[in-house]
């Protein structure tokens, strides 16, 4: 049987920046509670209450804590790590996980159960699907433009046309520059600025009517919609702290960068 897995109980308050780092073993970061971001270069991911971030080993990322945060984190070697995702993921954190990750970190299991547990955790592990609130980061210049500003304004409703204007550049080149940057079309990546706004906003018990209409919907029902045929519940299930809220989407890979997006 294998060793137990390394493991640690931490709790930040809002506002908490932990600045850009790397760890020799990958990382499970389970959010008990509150929400957090974790940015690397190929972008930013969200991590909602009750959900968990897989970072690879040596990943450079940083976490920056949208509300208080209670942290349960487990180290994965690189030989244990198996089939997990080579990149960064949000992760939808199974009851089973859930209460192994805590009684890991919180129950101080004498070694053997420790181990017992670790195994149980790297079995489960491999059975979790992957929740699709990455938002890709662009490096080109006049694509930054437009995408800086958009996260300064989700709720901006101008084109693309007005978007190409203001960036310098042609309607034409920005298409080509979303696509290839991001693997996303200028309004799936608006989209899914909005969504994972709206995640961590929701998060933070804001009413959902006033994120749907900040964030540029016609109507709260029409938000309620759209969430639903992305994460497969409504807002209000999909935050239930139970641990319990169901993942029934099917996310699609993005066509260029083998992420995942919202359509």
């Amino acid at each position: 049987m294998r060793a137990s897995l390394p493991h640690l109980a931490e709790d930040h308050p809002r506002g908490h920046y932990i600045p850009p780092h790397t760890h020799r073993r990958g990382q499970l970061v389970f959010a008990r509670s509150g929400v957090m971001q974790v940015e690397t270069a190929a972008g930013l991911w969200i991590v909602p209450p009750q959900r968990a971030v897989w970072v690879p080993p040596r990943m450079r990322h940083a976490i920056s804590c949208g509300s208080a945060v209670s942290l349960r984190t487990l180290y994965v070697s690189p030989a244990e790590r198996r089939a997990l995702p080579k990149g960064c993921a949000v992760l939808a954190v199974s009851p089973l996980l859930r209460e192994l990750i805590i009684e890991l970190c919180e129950g101080n299991p004498a070694p053997p159960r420790q181990r017992a547990l670790s195994e149980l955790v790297l079995s489960d592990l491999l059975e979790l699907p992957a929740i699709p609130i990455h938002l890709p980061e662009p490096k080109e210049a006049r694509l930054r433009r437009v995408t800086d500003a958009l996260k300064r304004q989700p709720a901006d409703e101008r084109g693309l046309s007005a978007w190409a204007s203001m960036a310098g550049a042609s309607p034409r080149t920005l298409t080509r520059l979303f696509i290839a940057e991001t693997g996303m079309t200028f309004r799936q990546w608006r989209r899914q600025l909005r969504f994972i706004s709206a995640i961590e906003r929701l998060a933070q018990h804001e009413p959902v009517t006033a994120v749907a209409l900040d964030l540029g919907y016609s109507s709260v029902s029409a938000f309620i919609e759209s969430f639903r045929k992305t994460f497969g519940v409504t807002p209000y299930r999909y935050f239930r702290n139970d641990g319990q809220a169901s993942v029934a989407f099917r996310p699609r890979r993005s066509p260029n960068k083998g992420s995942y997006y919202a359509e």
